[in-house]
């Protein structure tokens, strides 16, 4: 599949400055180039009175660009500096929110970043963030993701691309907060679901994005993991926002240097209908798209409560359908799928 058929998408944590950032900032731009991604997320960016780290990186690569600070950071002779994330796009940034993420009550705080872009499939909406990194940290990361995921799935676009959420979520496959993000579990009586583009469209294997190999990683004595994600909603029933590829990037060492001490994620998503799909079903792109199984964003009551019976169930009228309320919530077609 050509690159004019797929949307790319590219998740990176650039670990700030640390490190020989001068020769790190090289091999960043290579693989930058090399990828060429459409979107691209970055965490632990730095912004300061005279400092834009994502916009030097990117100097003359034509992106369109998008900042959130999370938290102050200090660097000796250069003052006070912002620590964010970043969003670059190819395309224009038409609109955006920026949320502060529950933090664990102590000195590290965390943001979001969620835009809509502009592009020639119709209107994206990409999400990135950074959680918490300390693994006691996990109940805060759980409070986390689920306003991150109301965020992602309130501002995605109707009728074209699934929302993505991309970022360093600092937490394993198997933790409660990644189990909630793809809608193996709920928390706190709420679920949703995202796919996760390792597991839909990778190529198998543990994806470790913090790995030992990497020297600059070894230093914190922590096992491997893969803690960084690219998201993405159902695609449409056409295909449209389907996962085709995902790998891991950035994961090289060249004269002693690697790029950063995370490892990125790179995947690519359809964005016309797969072949025979648009006969299949009479449909192209730009057919509905379900986000998510459940979406906490539609219908929620003022107390948060989820607005259905105290039992849990479904209410179904007497013949045993499900039909579509007026007020526009999801519906169960005759062929069992969800749409919006």
């Amino acid at each position: 599949m050509s690159s004019r058929e797929t949307l790319s998408v590219l998740s990176l944590n650039l670990w700030h400055d640390a490190g020989p950032y001068t020769e790190r900032a090289k091999r960043l731009r290579e693989w930058i180039d090399r990828l060429d991604p459409d979107l691209i997320g970055f965490q632990e960016a730095l912004r300061g009175r005279d400092l834009d780290q994502v916009a030097e990186l990117l100097d003359g690569r034509g992106y369109h660009l998008d900042y959130v600070c999370a938290s102050s950071f200090e660097r000796e002779g250069s003052g006070e500096l912002e620590f964010g994330n970043a969003i670059a796009s190819r395309w224009p940034i038409v609109d955006r929110e920026t949320l502060q993420l529950p933090d664990a009550g102590d000195a590290e705080t965390r943001a979001a970043l969620s835009t809509t872009i502009d592009s020639p499939y119709g209107e994206i909406g990409l999400t990135c963030t950074h959680l918490h990194w300390k693994w006691r940290h996990g109940e805060t990361r759980e409070r986390q993701v689920v306003e991150l995921c109301d965020l992602a799935l309130r501002r995605r676009p109707r009728g074209g691309f699934p929302p993505i959420l991309i970022g360093d979520f600092n937490a394993a496959p198997e933790s409660a907060e990644i189990r909630y993000v793809s809608g193996l579990q709920s928390l706190g009586g709420r679920s949703i679901a995202l796919l996760d583009a390792w597991t839909t469209a990778g190529p198998g294997g543990p994806g470790y994005t913090w790995s030992n190999d990497n020297r600059y990683a070894q230093a914190d004595l922590e096992p491997n993991r893969r803690i960084d994600y690219v998201f993405a909603g159902f695609p449409s029933r056409s295909g449209v926002g389907q996962f085709v590829s995902c790998e891991v990037v950035c994961n090289d060492e060249r004269g002693g240097i690697w790029p950063t001490d995370h490892y990125g994620v790179f995947a690519r998503l359809r964005t016309g209908p797969a072949a025979g799909r648009e006969d299949q079903w009479g449909l192209v792109g730009g057919d509905d798209v379900s986000a998510s199984l459940h979406d906490p964003s539609r219908n929620q009551p003022a107390d948060g409560s989820s607005g259905g019976p105290a039992d849990g169930s479904l209410k179904r009228p007497a013949d045993g359908s499900l039909s579509e309320p007026a007020d526009g919530s999801l519906r169960e077609p005759a062929d069992g799928s969800v749409e919006d």
